[in-house]
């Protein structure tokens, strides 16, 4: 393998556990992503039980939940995306629900699951539902009075979980699963439930894999179904919501649960458009270091180097100027959501837009940037160890927590919404909304949705120039 330029801790207050964390973590390369995902999950349980950072930091310590992302994607141009995202699957998506909706007792097992070294997958997409259904999920929970247990079901194969990333390996899941209550539906709730005991699916829980892919085969990606599972009280997480005489209890007013479990996608678009731009560097970083040494024929310069020629410097000039108007505006967002993450606070409107924003912006600048590298460095980019070999992980990164198409229409979707209400905003954007509203009007859809798009793109290059170039938000 070749060797890749080397990025380095930074200096300030989290420089000592950047230090240890990298420490922790400077061997994962060399594992490779060519292996079963059995040899990529025994690295991650050590990673668990001997690693710095504690399942409970994205509440205790925010900030080091977000590096040690933004750290471990620098290894995606040589591993691809399995092992970045079994991480944040683990931290984020599984922990990170526990964390926000579980009580005091059930998010101290996270500790003992920890020490244990027990992984955890999140079962959330079904076959018919994911983020494009607004977070409806087919498969049910039955509250049984008579057993004083839950129920859990798959009704249909529609209901069954799908690219349910560590679900071939988790011991514990988070099921995400409409509550239902005396024949009524309380919508989506999670539950912290058993789904290996001693390395075998526990009664009622099948599950296959989703098959090949074209990268990150050392991870596990599944699909499981639950038949007649039965489930204890206690794996509801309980901090909103609970079952007190049989009845369901709302126990804090004007907070549903689904919300809640919303709030894991805005975690994992930051980290997610983090790591995009991260990955771009690397590229970049790496191509540069070759470059800097590759010579080149010239008639008159026989010190000419490849990094010399015009259109390749020109470029790497271009992305160096424009991932560091990213990076700042990817700071600055982390910096907000930090603070909500620690006082465990809702982001507001404007942060939900920018996390939206980022998510579409770095992850489509990133393959943009990549894509266009790739055509300059002739045979060098079919070369194995630098990275371009890696695009793929931009994929991953462009429909993971949210498409980027689906995010458009989302944000769409609210601008329209702000101009129904009398927002007229910028004159084009006003101008587009009624374009938009025109098409939607006369019943042509296809219109108004491709009008939608450019609406959006709108709106996320406003909010991200609502960064000003001292790197304070005017948002």
């Amino acid at each position: 393998m070749m060797q890749q330029a080397k990025l380095v801790a930074q200096p300030g207050p989290l420089a000592d556990w950047e230090v240890a964390w990298r420490t922790h973590i400077a061997d994962i390369a060399g594992i490779g992503s060519d292996v079963p995902y059995s040899v990529s999950v025994a690295r991650f349980r050590k990673l668990l039980t001997d690693g710095p950072l504690s399942q409970t930091d994205i509440r205790e310590n925010p900030e080091r939940f977000l590096l040690a992302h933004r750290v471990l994607a620098e290894l995606a141009t040589t591993l691809g995306p399995g092992f970045w995202i079994r991480f944040t699957v683990q931290f984020n998506l599984f922990a990170g629900t526990v964390v926000a909706l579980g009580s005091p007792e059930q998010v101290a097992t996270l500790k003992t699951l920890q020490a244990g070294g027990k992984t955890g997958c999140f079962g959330l997409t079904e076959v018919f539902a994911g983020v494009n259904s607004g977070l409806i999920v087919n498969t049910t929970c039955t509250w049984d009075k008579e057993r004083q247990q839950f129920l859990l079901n798959c009704p249909s194969q529609g209901a069954h979980k799908n690219w349910i990333s560590q679900g071939l390996t988790a011991d514990m899941c988070v099921a995400v699963a409409d509550l239902r209550v005396g024949g009524k539906s309380y919508g989506p709730h999670a539950f912290l439930m058993e789904l290996r005991r001693d390395g075998k699916l526990v009664e009622g829980v099948e599950a296959g894999d989703m098959g090949e892919k074209t990268i990150g085969n050392d991870l596990d990606n599944a699909w499981l179904s639950f038949t007649n599972v039965w489930l204890p009280k206690s794996t509801l997480l309980s901090r909103y919501g609970d079952i007190v005489n049989d009845a369901y209890v709302q126990k804090v007013k004007g907070i549903r649960t689904m919300d809640m479990i919303g709030q894991r996608l805005y975690t994992g678009r930051t980290v997610i458009a983090r790591s995009s731009l991260v990955f771009s560097r690397q590229l970049y970083a790496n191509t540069k270091k070759y470059a800097d040494e590759k010579r080149c024929w010239s008639p008159d310069d026989p010190e000419l180097r490849l990094s010399q020629i015009p259109q390749l410097r020109h470029l790497i000039a271009e992305a160096d100027g424009e991932l560091g108007r990213l990076e700042n505006f990817m700071t600055e967002i982390e910096r907000r959501l930090a603070d909500c993450l620690r006082h465990e606070q809702v982001p507001p409107a404007d942060l939900v837009q920018a996390i939206a924003s980022a998510k579409v912006k770095m992850i489509e600048s990133s393959i943009d940037l990549c894509w266009r590298l790739k055509q300059e460095v002739g045979s060098f980019a079919l070369m194995t160890g630098y990275g371009f070999e890696r695009i793929d992980y931009l994929q991953c990164c462009k429909f993971a927590e949210g498409d980027s198409r689906i995010l458009m229409q989302k944000i769409a979707r609210d601008r329209l919404k702000d101009f129904q209400k009398g927002t007229e905003g910028p004159v084009e954007e006003a101008t587009i909304c009624k374009d938009v509203l025109a098409a939607t009007k006369r019943g042509d859809r296809d219109d108004a949705q491709m009008q939608a798009y450019r609406l959006a793109d709108l709106v996320i290059n406003r909010t991200l120039d609502g960064l000003n170039s001292s790197g304070q938000s005017r948002l």
